[in-house]
């Protein structure tokens, strides 16, 4: 239950134990902060004045020469809190929030692109005993209700009248008129930080008016609560109860709320950072993050709101979080971010990683030939450093590799991370070569691994213990194991691959997780009947944790020898073919990928079928993730002379045939196609890129391979068609000449 008190789970010994982390708040780990801190600059965002209204917004993107232009403000320009002001300002919306009506243990609803106002908003919400309920900016109007009504929230915190129009009256997908009030009787009050003076000042509903009330007037309510009434409302809190709730991708229906405690969280945070201590972060000074992943992920949450905090009350060292623009992923302009931030501290997942790489493998191409082969004669010195690091490997200090870091210095600093002292990739499998890449660059990127329901990260990769290709090894405090359901019922240890990179199937297993920042639990509706009520909750509960307290994580992998961890594949997502035999579709899909950079989605299918065929989307000119872009074929896709769109693409034999050379060549890799079951036969190219708005994509940008599959039965149903050849490996689905 949320509004129970979750024991802590002390280890004997180590860093999970009373004596080396003892329990606390993120209440107490926020006020530490600013009594060490008070003065230093905690947040930092870029704003200018509209003169149409004197508000400060953000920055807006301009286009010189037909290029978007997001340059950064000066230093002296930026909007900054310190710590002092950062507390002050989240104590004043937490009063706020109690003037409003909420009580301990209930929900606030947080919704919006990151900013200063989305973690006070969090922090404030915990200070008055009440939890997070963080919803993406990218969600759709149903993911959005559901949340606020599946949380019972009772205030919504969102960010302009972009968000607030997914509460307003409109039409749903077959044209009918519904309200979204109507089914959120809880919601009594929205506020909103960033709409403009016109926006309305209320909601209709059946269930009665809904106040819309801006930052200023919300945070002038705090007012009206007396000191005294709000630290007795703190002092009720304790380190088991709920703080926040973080909603799953839903990748194969309605997304659960993972209940964290504030133990969880603080544990997480603090087992991180100090995890991360040998890079230097926190042994003095400023450390410096760039906020732009998702703050309703956990990762977001934990990265760049909470392990700051924990770094700037428990080490020698301060945090500093400067925001990127909502826009920077967009348009590709978030380097301008880093450059002018200079992070110590960054993660990104790999899709972020991959598209830095596409943006430094395009620019290179209009390099001069004396650049050119510079940069062919370092990467390889580079590389063969960074590749000494990995523990298969013997250290390597090649000749001439103080020069070749004077190149890989010059595309560091255009890329903003000269300063970068511990960068990591972490939500999704990463393909060993990218990994590679960034290596031949000098640039050691550390594969972390976890999962909402373990607060984040579990396993981690340091710059002197990691192997490519694995997710690192189990971080101090927390357990894991890779079981197996025994013939009995119970579950029982695999035994450790000798190689995991060919381990074998009895080597392979669940990944497991145990320790303190396990969560509390799923959290259930009693109203609701269906997914997210009690006996949904429950079985969903059952399943999750068994009577060992082991959190199972659903995905299948290994551990080596030496404790390296490595990720096979997904047991939700293993295709089973007609003759039984599982396959993982993932490792598949990466390789086409990679042999192929014109591919920007591809999706196997084959369940109960008597081969694997494959849907393949094509990278095009405005592809976000968020929207699906247009029918213009990006510079990665321009693979045959005169094909410029997927219309053309699909209709050129030239174009299908070299995807099929990355099928191919994928297929007689045995590393990723160890037997015959899960080689692709067949594919087509999709008219439209995957995409959150498009459907196919989670709002973490996971692919939903139930509604693709749904969304195109008919394609499936033609690449399996009788009247294909055997001798076929591509089959136009769309018909010549295709209209998108």
């Amino acid at each position: 239950m949320a509004d129970s008190e979750a024991p802590i789970r002390y280890a004997k010994r180590g860093a999970a134990s009373e004596e080396i982390h003892p329990a606390m708040t993120i209440c107490d780990m926020i006020y530490a902060a600013k009594e060490k801190h008070g003065d230093k600059i905690a947040l930092r965002v870029e704003r200018v004045k509209e003169e149409k209204t004197g508000k400060m917004v953000t920055v807006p993107i301009k286009k010189v020469d037909g290029r978007f232009d997001a340059s950064a403000l000066p230093d002296g320009e930026w909007q900054e809190w310190t710590y002092k002001e950062y507390v002050e300002r989240s104590e004043a919306a937490s009063r706020a929030l109690m003037h409003l009506g909420v009580e301990q243990f209930g929900t606030v609803g947080i919704y919006g692109f990151n900013s200063p106002e989305w973690f006070i908003s969090l922090i404030s919400t915990t200070l008055c005993g009440a939890k997070s309920a963080g919803i993406y900016p990218s969600d759709l109007v149903e993911n959005v209700v559901f949340k606020l009504k599946h949380s019972k929230a009772s205030v919504c915190i969102l960010e302009d009248e972009k968000k607030l129009a997914k509460l307003q009256p409109q039409k749903d997908s077959e044209g009918k008129e519904f309200n979204p009030m109507d089914d959120l009787p809880e919601l009594k009050t929205v506020v909103t930080w960033a709409a403009s003076p016109d926006c309305p000042k209320k909601l209709d509903s059946k269930n009665g008016e809904v106040k819309i009330i801006n930052w200023t007037e919300f945070l002038d309510l705090g007012k009206e609560v007396k000191e005294e009434d709000f630290k007795t409302r703190q002092a009720k809190i304790k380190p088991g109860h709920c703080c926040a709730l973080i909603y799953t991708s839903g990748t194969t229906g309605r997304p659960k709320a993972v209940m964290m405690s504030h133990d969880n969280v603080t544990f997480e945070a603090a087992n991180i950072i100090d995890s991360i201590r040998s890079s230097g972060i926190g042994s003095g000074g400023q450390e410096r993050v760039v906020s732009y992943l998702p703050l309703s992920h956990v990762a977001g949450m934990m990265v760049d709101i909470l392990a700051p905090i924990y770094l700037s009350a428990r080490t020698h060292g301060y945090a500093t979080v400067s925001f990127a623009r909502p826009y920077d992923l967009k348009y590709s302009t978030i380097k301008d971010r880093l450059i002018a931030v200079k992070p110590t501290l960054f993660v990104g997942v790999p899709r972020v990683w991959e598209k830095i790489a596409d943006k430094i493998k395009a620019k290179a191409k209009n390099n001069s030939a004396f650049a050119k082969s510079i940069a062919s004669w370092a990467k390889p010195i580079l590389l063969r450093h960074t590749k000494g690091f990995n523990l298969s490997q013997q250290p390597e200090n090649p000749s001439m590799l103080w020069a070749a870091n004077i190149i890989a210095k010059k595309v560091k600093a255009a890329l903003g991370l000269t300063e970068l002292k511990f960068g990591f990739t972490a939500a999704a499998p990463i393909q060993k070569e990218t990994l590679e890449y960034y290596g031949s660059l000098g640039i050691l990127v550390n594969e972390v691994y976890g999962m909402s329901e373990c607060t984040g990260a579990t396993t981690i990769s340091l710059d002197e213990v990691h192997e490519w290709g694995s997710c690192g090894f189990a971080a101090p405090g927390c357990e894991v194991k890779i079981l197996r359901e025994a013939k009995d019922g119970k579950y029982e240890e695999c035994p450790r691959a000798k190689d995991m990179f060919n381990a074998t199937e009895e080597e392979q297993g669940e990944i497991c997780f145990r320790g303190r920042h396990i969560m509390m639990g799923y959290l259930a509706n009693p109203d609701f009947k269906d997914d997210g009520g009690q006996e949904w909750t429950k079985k969903k509960n059952e399943s999750a944790i068994d009577e060992e307290g082991w959190l199972h994580s659903g995905d299948k992998g290994c551990m080596d020898t030496l404790g390296m961890i490595k990720i096979t594949g997904r047991y939700k997502e293993l295709i089973i073919g007609a003759g039984g035999e599982n396959v993982a579709p993932v490792p598949v899909e990466g390789n086409v990928k990679l042999l192929q950079p014109a591919v920007a989605n591809i999706m196997m299918v084959g369940d109960k079928k008597p081969f694997n065929v494959a849907l393949v989307t094509l990278k095009v000119v405005g592809a976000t993730g968020e929207d699906p872009g247009t029918n213009k074929l990006d510079t990665f896709a321009k693979i045959v002379e005169g094909v410029e769109t997927i219309e053309q693409a699909i209709d050129s034999k030239e174009f299908t045939d070299l995807i099929w050379k990355a099928i191919d060549g994928t297929n007689k890799n045995p590393q990723v196609c160890p037997k015959g079951a899960s080689k692709i036969q067949r594919f087509t190219i999709l008219p439209v890129d995957f995409s959150v708005n498009g459907g196919e994509l989670t709002s973490t940008l996971k692919t939903r391979r139930s509604v693709v599959a749904k969304k195109y039965a008919a394609a499936i149903e033609k690449l399996y068609g009788k009247d294909v050849s055997r001798e076929t490996k591509y089959v136009n689905c769309f018909g010549k000449g295709v209209k998108i």
